[in-house]
């Protein structure tokens, strides 16, 4: 099975550095050690605007993956100026979670089963996950 080394760079999501100038140069001297030593990619989650994703995409040879989500520009957007890859990371994870909250706070507090409503049917699930 092959592996693609993918080098996380936080530097953006946790805001490091005094600005955005600070920021980028860190991370673009965190993405040239991480090639030197095998990366074949560098994650920074935390850019994803457009304006934002063309400046270490500039810097990097490497292929660039940034993490989008609720507020962020469409899929398209972040990859026209640099981004080869678009995650979402644990959103959908944390999305599935909400709806198991909202499922038990309307159980427990109402008695009632609505927000489950729009839930795959056994059949659809099994035949997303390829048992027929």
């Amino acid at each position: 099975m092959p592996l693609f080394p993918n080098a996380r760079i936080d530097t953006y999501l946790s805001a490091a550095g005094e600005n955005e100038e600070t920021r980028l140069k860190e991370t673009l001297e965190r993405a040239s050690v991480y090639e030197e030593t095998g990366a074949e990619g560098v994650f920074v989650p935390g850019v994803v605007e457009p304006a934002t994703v063309r400046k270490p995409a500039a810097g990097i040879a490497l292929p660039l993956n940034v993490m989008a989500g609720p507020g962020a520009p469409t899929v398209a957007e972040p990859g026209a100026p640099g981004a080869a890859r678009v995650g979402v990371g644990s959103g959908i994870g944390q999305a599935a979670h909400a709806l198991v909250r909202a499922a038990a706070r309307e159980l427990l507090t109402t008695g009632t089963y609505g927000t489950p409503a729009d839930g795959l049917a056994h059949g659809e699930l099994n035949t997303l996950l390829g048992r027929d």
